[in-house]
């Protein structure tokens, strides 16, 4: 792993909604996010906070978490409530593209990516907690985290992995044979392979992370994945995982009421291709916490929080 190197702020942008959970960038730099009340937002002008436009785009409904971009005005939405979702740009139409499976709800569906020959690909983080109640997954350590594909015009979607430890990011590699998945309860990032001698068949591609990875973001082919630790490690959580299933579920009862505050230390990864970390950036007593999304516009990285009522902008590295 690459040594550390600090991550340096540029400033903050209050958005008029708490939870910007994830930052995608369009063609022309500007930034879309969802955040708690159910809104889309697009931000355009970041670099100057002062200037930055905030225009809202659409209302879910639900609570909308990752985002993907499409062409001709056209957003994946994946919806905490409300499953996975299409919306027009244009006029801000939203449609249920999958809300459930095998007759069971779809409930915390968490990041999407859409590929070229139109599947859609999409985690769900926990059959079994909520949204609100995300700490007692990553406590209990439930394994009930999927990876599931919509078919191009389909109507229901079909698992491909299961048993997965908290379900978050996705982003695809350069050539799509195969998609990264974040598992953020596993510190550590899966590959599923969609092509070649493996395809259907999973393995590690980056373990032991120093934090807990949440969504993913690719920018370019050519660009490296990039990867936000939403909190560091947390050793007695490690130690707990080493206990009973019934210890660790009356730890999770006890965590999802206790009250919450994230750690100042935040931390991001680019990851290539290969599995190797091209860079690891890190800030110790960050005003900014839980750094739930990054991505790349304009020279600059932006962050999105849970937890945060804004988004950070901070310089990027070099990359090429």
């Amino acid at each position: 792993m690459n040594r550390p190197t600090a991550l340096l702020p540029r400033h903050y942008v209050a958005i008029g909604g708490r939870g910007p959970e994830d930052v995608v960038a369009d063609a022309r730099g500007r930034v879309l996010t969802g955040v708690q009340d159910g809104r889309i937002l697009r931000l355009d002008g970041l670099t100057d906070p002062a200037t930055t436009r905030v225009e809202v785009l659409t209302r879910t409904g639900g609570r909308p978490l990752g985002l993907q971009l499409l062409p001709d005005d056209a957003l994946l939405v994946c919806d905490a409530e409300r499953g996975l979702l299409g919306v027009d740009l244009t006029d801000g139409t939203v449609r249920v593209l999958a809300a459930s499976l095998a007759g069971e709800r779809l409930r915390f569906c968490s990041n999407v990516v859409a590929l070229s020959d139109g599947s859609v690909y999409f985690t769900v983080s926990s059959r079994r907690y909520p949204l609100e109640e995300w700490i007692g997954d990553l406590v209990e350590r439930t394994g009930t985290g999927r990876l599931l594909r919509l078919a191009p015009g389909g109507d229901e979607p079909e698992v491909l992995l299961e048993g997965l430890q908290f379900a978050n990011g996705l982003a695809p590699s350069a050539d799509e044979t195969f998609l990264v998945v974040a598992e953020t309860g596993a510190y550590r990032l899966t590959r599923y392979w969609l092509a070649g001698p493996k395809a259907g068949r999973a393995e590690p591609f980056v373990e032991d992370l120093p934090g807990m990875p949440d969504n993913l973001w690719r920018g370019a082919p050519d660009g490296p994945i990039w990867v936000p630790l939403a909190g560091p490690r947390v050793p007695p959580l490690d130690l707990l995982h080493r206990g009973t299933p019934d210890v660790r579920r009356t730890a999770a009862r006890i965590a999802v009421r206790a009250p919450f505050r994230p750690s100042g230390t935040i931390g991001i990864l680019a990851v290539d291709d290969r599995g190797e970390i091209v860079h690891h950036l890190t800030r110790r007593r960050s005003g900014f916490r839980m750094v739930t999304s990054v991505c790349e516009t304009a020279g600059h990285l932006i962050l999105g929080s849970l937890w945060e009522p804004g988004i950070a902008v901070c310089e990027a590295p070099n990359t090429k």
